[in-house]
């Protein structure tokens, strides 16, 4: 699909601007504006009706785009002669692109989804539309026509994943082709009309060499990872919302040899495994008579009857939590997870209370020695005031002491300030104390470097 170009100002449409740093809404077009950017909608709309008695819209995916081009630029041509509207050769172009990109696509979207640099999409309404890039948020210039425009838009979302969005189901996960993580809101729930929220992942998976180049991690504790991963030690990943978890388990999961057996789970699909032995699951939520609906812990139970070498939940959300951890403890070592959490501590605190969800009696203190005995290493990833992702923490499981899980950093990030120009400063070292996974490393046949633990790395030094 082409590029879409800007139309030029006479037809009262404005390019997409990045918003200031202080992130204030642009100014509200003039009522001329308003009127030409109402008239283009109109003008879209009515095209894409005529196209619709043109083409068969059912077999239109099967067709050369070239021929479907021309189609539409056959009714363009005669629906301007018939309406007297004066278009160059630009804008016609770009109302072609449009309705393409409306019949093909995701209408005012494409441009943003084809933009690499965007890891997040945020849709508060028709006219108000923000993207991320590298951290920051900016509001564009990108809106629908309407509320039933961009609700059109949703509907077209989820249903190519067989799921649906209405009054009886307001809100829903779902994927686009690219893997990008989907989810929607509309009224009742939403009272402005409704929302969506896209996070990118694309088709590209972040290579460790990109980690390390970004400075997230240093060699060092990659190299330590990777050999806990191979040496299947569970690995728990907690973060905040936006800080790089599915990433980093993505990252991670490249360190699981190749013959192993890996089972996915995950609400909506959003892991990129790189192995070839891989079963995914994905939960199905309940019909409008709330049934048939498949839920996390279900699948879990039926991943353990499929001969897993591995288990790799995406997101750990409530009672599946239990069966996870008792599967670590009865046979699927090297199992991996994610979880909010800002840190370790309130990871082993969310997922207490994530397995008495279960509703099950078992004792406080059984669940925290599974908890224990199940997790070997919890890595704390967090994204910093400037946009940057760092892994803040690799803590190592020593037990259970005084009723809590007892962890110890091995490698850790200290903030030290920020630089004028806003970026953070700080260094990755060691603590200075030795792992005790490294026995289960040597039992492996695993040996790492001797200065492993010696690596300093400074951030943004001054």
């Amino acid at each position: 699909m082409g590029t879409i170009r800007p139309i030029p100002r006479r037809m009262g449409l404005k390019a997409p601007t990045p918003a200031s740093s202080s992130d204030r809404p642009a100014a509200q077009p003039a009522s001329g504006a308003l009127r030409a950017t109402s008239r283009t909608f109109e003008l879209k709309g009515e095209i894409h009706r005529k196209l619709i008695s043109v083409l068969n819209l059912d077999k239109v995916n099967s067709l050369p785009r070239d021929r479907v081009r021309m189609e539409i630029g056959r009714v363009v041509e005669k629906l301007l002669q018939e309406q007297r509207v004066p278009m160059t050769t630009a804008e016609e172009n770009q109302i072609i692109e449009e309705v393409l990109d409306e019949v093909f696509g995701l209408g005012p979207l494409e441009p943003l989804l084809k933009e690499p640099s965007i890891s997040d999409i945020l849709i508060n309404g028709p006219n108000k539309v923000y993207v991320e890039r590298f951290g920051k948020l900016t509001l564009t210039g990108i809106r629908f026509k309407d509320n039933a425009h961009l609700l059109h838009v949703i509907e077209k979302i989820v249903s190519k994943v067989g799921r649906r969005v209405d009054e009886a189901n307001p809100i829903v996960d779902a994927r686009l082709q690219d893997g990008s993580r989907v989810n929607a809101i509309i009224p009742p729930l939403a009272l402005d009309g409704p929302s969506m929220s896209i996070r990118r992942f694309g088709k590209h998976v972040i290579t460790s060499e990109e980690l390390i180049e970004k400075k997230t991690i240093t060699r060092s504790m990659l190299e330590f990872m990777a050999a806990c991963v191979a040496a299947k030690s569970t690995v728990l990943i907690s973060g905040g919302t936006g800080s790089g978890k599915t990433t980093t388990l993505n990252a991670m999961s490249r360190f699981i040899p190749e013959e192993e057996r890996i089972v996915t789970i995950e609400d909506t699909a959003e892991l990129q495994l790189q192995q070839r032995h891989v079963v995914k699951f994905e939960t199905r939520p309940p019909n409008l008579n709330k049934e048939g609906g498949i839920n996390q812990r279900q699948l879990v139970r039926t991943a353990l009857r499929m001969r897993p070498d591995r288990i790799i939940i995406g997101e750990c959300r409530g009672g599946e939590a239990l069966d996870m951890l008792q599967a670590m403890n009865t046979g699927v070592e090297g199992s991996m997870t994610t979880i909010h959490a800002n840190t370790p501590r309130d990871a082993f605190s969310r997922l207490e209370a994530m397995m008495l969800m279960a509703d099950l009696e078992i004792p406080s203190k059984v669940l925290i020695q599974q908890l224990a005995s199940a997790i070997k290493l919890v890595c704390q990833v967090a994204r910093l005031q400037d946009g940057s992702r760092k892994i803040t923490s690799i803590a190592e499981v020593l037990g259970v002491e005084d009723g809590r899980v007892k962890t110890q950093d091995i490698f850790l990030f200290e903030r030290t300030g920020m630089t004028p120009d806003g970026r953070v400063q700080g260094r990755f070292r060691s603590s200075g104390v030795k792992p005790k996974i490294l026995d289960r490393l040597r039992m492996a046949g695993i040996t790492l470097r001797p200065d492993i633990f010696d690596e300093v790395l400074e951030v943004n030094p001054e």
